[in-house]
């Protein structure tokens, strides 16, 4: 068994310890901090039972499932939130997800692969797509946004009937993008596909209904953490003197993030920076096309007022995340330098979330 694995088994204590600490009442804090351990081994395990099922119902099927739960904790993290009214800290979540994965999971993939190996080499085709969807994603979070700054008197409802318009074509793009990979241009992912399944490789065929099982009880198990830790949240962050746009930005995305960013470092380890690259830019771009329009989606229903007027300065984090990030990928090759620009870039972001004032409280 791998140390990360011994890891994740470890963690699975916070579970009967985040209930312990709910149900007795030993303080938000210590609920807090239980139910965020206790996320990191459920969503990894829901990342290798959704794999597993992949491997099952074939390639096609698989891509789809795998784009699909791809970002499930991030996304029933932020639908409890949602559904409580802290929509800042949902925002602040999806400008932190898209940041972590460019600068911090990318960044350390390279940084940690530089290290074992001079240079490593990705498809840089696939760099610039995933660049240009990037962009994409910028543009229609800087939209509402700027409409909103340049509008005197602009009443809530307009600004979220855009959102919801614009949330409805990133979803199609983000569509186009699965047939893009999965049907009409397969073979620039090909190297990644090839290094997944060297990975699944020799073992014999999953038991799906076992692994089907698995998912179900992470799904339930990760919405109950998350409900304790939204519930805990803005006591538990004010005792440690966190706003909530650095609990959200920074916080909330390592915990739903943590299986993803274990992956993508340990198979750049193992010279497989395709595949690093495709976890940590796929990530984001899942966020920016998908999660973000379905939380938009998700407001209307619930009857939040959620939509895509970022804060601004959320929004020139995600535009210099994506920035650096689509410089040094052009190319398609990376060295540990290159890792340790990324992660001073997330430092230093980090720093400024930490000591930026505008959000003082999580309503």
């Amino acid at each position: 068994m791998s140390g990360k694995n011994i890891i994740f088994f470890v963690l699975l204590l916070f579970i009967p310890v985040s209930l312990a600490a709910h149900f007795l009442e030993w303080g938000d804090l210590i609920v807090f901090v239980a139910a965020g351990l206790a996320i990191l081994p459920l969503a990894a395990w829901m990342g290798t039972a959704t794999e597993e099922i992949a491997v099952v119902v074939g390639p096609t099927l698989g891509g789809l499932l795998n784009a699909t739960f791809g970002n499930a904790t991030e996304l029933i993290i932020a639908l409890v939130a949602l559904n409580a009214g802290l929509v800042g800290v949902v925002k602040a979540s999806i400008t932190g997800s898209i940041v972590s994965n460019l600068l911090l999971v990318m960044g350390l993939s390279m940084f940690l692969g530089g290290l074992r190996h001079k240079e490593q080499t990705f498809q840089p085709i696939v760099a610039r797509v995933n660049a240009s969807s990037m962009n994409l994603a910028v543009i229609a979070m800087l939209l509402p946004t700027a409409m909103n700054y340049t509008s005197k008197g602009i009443n809530e409802q307009t600004l979220q009937n855009l959102s919801l318009a614009v949330a409805v074509v990133l979803i199609v793009v983000y569509a186009l993008t699965l047939l893009f990979s999965m049907k009409t241009h397969t073979y620039l992912y090909d190297v990644g596909v090839a290094e997944a399944e060297d990975n699944e490789g020799s073992h014999e065929k999953p038991n799906m209904w076992l692994w089907t099982g698995v998912l179900l009880v992470c799904t339930l198990l990760v919405a109950l953490e998350s409900e304790m830790l939204v519930d805990s949240l803005e006591t538990a962050t004010s005792q440690l003197g966190l706003t909530a746009l650095f609990t959200g930005v920074i916080l909330v995305p390592i915990v739903g993030n943590a299986a993803e960013h274990a992956t993508a470092v340990t198979v750049a380890m193992k010279d497989k920076m395709d595949l690093s690259v495709s976890v940590a830019v796929g990530s984001s771009m899942q966020i920016a096309l998908f999660v973000a329009p379905v939380l938009v989606i998700a407001g209307w229903i619930l009857g939040q007022p959620m939509d895509l007027d970022f804060n601004p300065f959320e929004l020139v984090a995600v535009a210099v995340s994506v920035l650096i990030a689509n410089s040094i990928s052009s190319d398609g090759k990376s060295n540990w330098l290159e890792g340790t620009l990324l992660l001073a870039a997330y430092t230093v972001l980090g720093f400024a979330f930490y000591f930026h004032p505008v959000i003082t409280s999580i309503g």
